[in-house]
């Protein structure tokens, strides 16, 4: 894997803007278990390359990297955060050492004050497991510059999606926005008491509320329905069902602005009939991604 802390590389760019993605990272396990979710993750990464040309860098919003302020992360290097317990031990042995993005840490800084919006610049690294697992899928050889950007966890979906609008010319100067938390998130359905004292199997049928959830955001989404999108919590079906606080889901609205109004679901999978790992390309180009 790259430790190469260098400065990005403007020969790198991808040809055509690049369409900005969210995916539903899951577990840590899946960087062991891949399943449905973790083997497309496989097959994503070199058809964006193929398609688009290798990403000048990532810069990436977490469900588990937050903040009250947006702050970059502009470390010169990173390494794989082992921010979970009671997993296998195998999966602390894997590593992410992936080259950080400090010069672009401050022009996205720039772009974001420019646009009225609050943001912290710290020279701090590390990848939490919601970034490090999918990306280690994407890029194996860790050769592609990661930023980091913390949100608040109290942020609006339209405070959100103006945020990710900001980035929005970043798609077309080679950097891939995304978006990593979960499409549907109620971990009370996986080991609280209404999993009846023991987790659902891994491969367990689909709950329909989940299905019903999952199916009207896909078709928000293909519509173009951002008024519907921006009120999820009201419109969607099971809305709290599957979302019991905002943080998994929020991630959505960073990439639905820098690519939307409308996106395409690339992949359509679910983990112990209740946790989604569907994943979403918006804006131009998001087709050729499609699974």
């Amino acid at each position: 894997m790259s430790s190469n802390p260098d400065a990005l590389d403007p020969g790198r760019h991808p040809s055509h803007p690049l369409p900005p993605l969210f995916l539903s990272h899951g577990s840590p396990m899946t960087a062991l278990e891949p399943r449905e979710a973790g083997a497309f993750w496989g097959r994503l990464g070199p058809r964006l390359r193929e398609a688009f040309g290798t990403p000048r860098a990532v810069l990436v919003l977490s469900a588990h990297t937050l903040a009250r302020t947006p702050t970059l992360l502009a470390a010169p290097q990173h390494a794989a955060v082992h921010d979970f317990g009671g997993f296998d031990p195998a999966l602390y042995r894997l590593r992410y050492d992936a080259p950080g993005a400090p010069e672009l840490a401050a022009d996205v800084a720039q772009r974001l004050a420019a646009a009225g919006l609050p943001v912290n610049v710290l020279d701090r690294g590390g990848l939490d497991h919601g970034i490090w697992v999918p990306l280690r899928a994407l890029f194996p050889q860790a050769d592609v510059p990661v930023l980091p950007l913390a949100f608040s966890p109290h942020a609006s979906p339209a405070e959100l999606m103006a945020l990710g609008q900001a980035l929005a010319p970043l798609r077309h100067e080679g950097v891939l926005v995304l978006g990593t938390g979960s499409l549907t998130h109620n971990l009370g359905w996986v080991f609280g008491p209404t999993a009846g004292g023991r987790p659902p199997a891994v491969d367990a049928a689909e709950r329909p509320e989940g299905r019903a959830f999952r199916d009207w955001v896909a078709a928000r989404t293909a519509e173009g329905d951002v008024d519907a999108l921006l009120r999820w919590a009201a419109l969607a079906p099971h809305a709290r069902d599957m979302h019991p606080t905002d943080e998994h889901w929020l991630p959505w609205y960073p990439a639905l602005g820098a690519g939307g109004p409308q996106g395409v679901r690339l992949h359509d999978s679910v983990t112990f009939g209740c946790l989604a790992m569907d994943a979403y390309a918006f804006g131009d180009g998001a087709e050729a991604l499609r699974d």
